[in-house]
């Protein structure tokens, strides 16, 4: 039997599951055991600080792993270090190291998405920042309004709209501030001392600027498990531009989501470039073109699973829709043994 190692967080959890019970405690493990199991797989969980690169050799092995969205991130830069020396020892962690960089990250995103053949991702056009002074020597040339984006965050928090220059200014500045009270009055200390000295920034926290699409009413989101799409429509806020966040008990799921011609066929085009066993995308349609939001590909939300009164298949040249409810785990696995044959 083939061997999988899982790697759990600090709490013993793994993966994210939105009915998972207790809350927030991610899949049901004995469950992925099982189903892995069936595909004749073994699954050997380790949690991140039981990884020992001296002592143990992770080469040519399957590795899973989970990410985290803890405030500030603190976790989730732990886990970076690991799963990038798993990778470095030769070992197969699922997804690739770059996938996890972009998990939370709008900034890496972004740059995944220009890196994209084709034209599916690059409908928005992106420009990133890593200080406000990166951000003024180029706003002459933006057409406004903007949308700006703080690089973390979820729920279309640190999401905000630019009418024009010096509101763009201003919320980058507000939301790239790093405050450092000590190292900005010694700088400010080397700037008299040292003639032409450039003091060090006051606002180093990443963004991104993309163009704006207006007369959006809603997006979709399609979670993407192998070969089985789940789909839900997200209307806009009330007097908001932005429709993540709008609440879950609104959103239009399955069958009903009212998905225009072609969304399925735009969304596994991306997959397939990504080549990767998950997605999560968020899609936009404008004078009958779709476009790619933003995208997850390993510790997003799973409402549209838990929600969906059916699934998406691609078959014999059309898109049929599936009824039966499966669990999360066996999707899941499932989707992560057609990655590893294919």
């Amino acid at each position: 039997m083939r061997k999988i190692v899982i790697l759990t967080n600090y709490k013993g959890h793994f993966g994210s599951k939105y009915t998972a019970i207790p809350y927030n405690s991610g899949m049901d493990q004995d469950l992925l055991e099982k189903y892995f199991s069936d595909y004749g797989f073994q699954v050997q969980y380790i949690a991140f600080s039981d990884i020992e690169f001296r002592e143990m050799d992770f080469k040519d092995q399957y590795v899973l792993y989970t990410s985290s969205e803890d405030i500030g991130y603190h976790y989730k830069d732990y886990i970076e270090d690991v799963v990038l020396g798993l990778s470095l020892q030769g070992a197969r962690v699922i997804p690739e190291y770059k996938y996890l960089r972009a998990n939370n990250n709008k900034v890496f995103m972004e740059i995944l998405r220009d890196l994209l053949d084709g034209e599916e991702g690059r409908y928005i056009k992106t420009h990133h920042f890593g200080t406000i002074e990166e951000l003024k020597e180029k706003i002459d040339t933006f057409q406004f309004p903007v949308v700006i984006k703080s690089a973390t965050g979820a729920m279309s928090r640190g999401v905000f709209l630019a009418e024009k220059e010096n509101q763009l200014i201003k919320i980058a500045t507000k939301i790239s501030r790093t405050r450092y009270i000590f190292k900005e009055l010694w700088d400010l200390g080397r700037s008299i001392k040292h003639k032409g000295y450039k003091k060090e920034s006051k606002n180093r926290k990443k963004f991104i600027v993309q163009n704006f699409v207006p007369g959006l009413d809603n997006d979709w989101k399609i979670l993407i498990f192998g070969d089985r799409y789940y789909i839900f429509q997200r209307p806009n806020r009330e007097n908001d531009f932005r429709a993540s966040g709008s609440g879950h008990d609104i959103y239009l799921y399955g069958n009903e989501a009212n998905p225009p011609e072609g969304i399925f066929d735009f969304a596994k085009t991306i997959f397939d470039k990504l080549e990767v066993p998950m997605l999560s995308i968020d899609i936009g349609y404008s004078d009958n073109k779709f476009f790619m939001m933003e995208f997850q590909l390993i510790y997003f939300g799973t409402v549209g699973h838990s929600r969906s009164n059916c699934y998406y298949q691609y078959q014999n040249g059309d898109w049929v829709e599936n009824n039966e409810m499966l669990d999360l785990e066996k999707v899941f696995a499932e989707s992560i043994v057609k990655y590893i044959e294919r």
